[in-house]
């Protein structure tokens, strides 16, 4: 069995070096178009799978000893009417960085920077929980994203 302070710490770390560290974390593009983003230590093993660019969705997997214990999907988008996607994204990245660490599903209640405002609002806990992610600019709604997860396989 996994501790679960140590699957936290291990979530936490894992998507700091992945998805939100930006152009530093390697990425494979696999032969189905989706990309692929690894980190493992130790006995533990990161999985984040996604289709996209805009829109986007996919699925975070952690292995523990080689075993699934953990899965979260997501899905989310910029809205149409935005021009620069990629400073969207950036600010995105920006605040996946601040993920809490009793709550490692995505980034903060609340991130603000320049003209950007970011907001998660989560239910439950690191076994079974969802969110809706968004940010404003200049208070007005230009992406969302939901997602959902918790533990997987713990009685296999």
């Amino acid at each position: 069995m996994f501790d679960k302070d140590q699957l936290i710490s291990f979530l936490v770390e894992a998507k700091k070096s992945t998805y939100a560290a930006g152009d530093l974390a390697q990425k494979t593009i696999e032969s189905d178009k989706s990309t692929t983003l690894i980190f493992d230590s130790g006995d533990w093993y990161y999985n984040d799978n996604y289709f996209g660019g805009e829109p986007y969705g996919g699925r975070e997997v952690v292995l523990f000893k080689k075993k699934p214990i953990y899965i979260m999907t997501y899905y989310g988008r910029v809205d149409d009417f935005v021009d620069n996607i990629g400073e969207v994204y950036s600010f995105l990245q920006d605040a996946l960085k601040l993920i809490p660490k009793n709550y490692p599903y995505r980034g903060p209640e609340m991130y603000c920077d320049k003209d950007f405002l970011y907001k998660n609002n989560f239910t439950g806990q690191i076994d079974n929980f969802y969110g809706e992610e968004i940010i404003l600019h200049k208070e007005k709604e230009i992406y969302k994203a939901r997602y959902i997860g918790g533990f997987v396989g713990l009685k296999n």
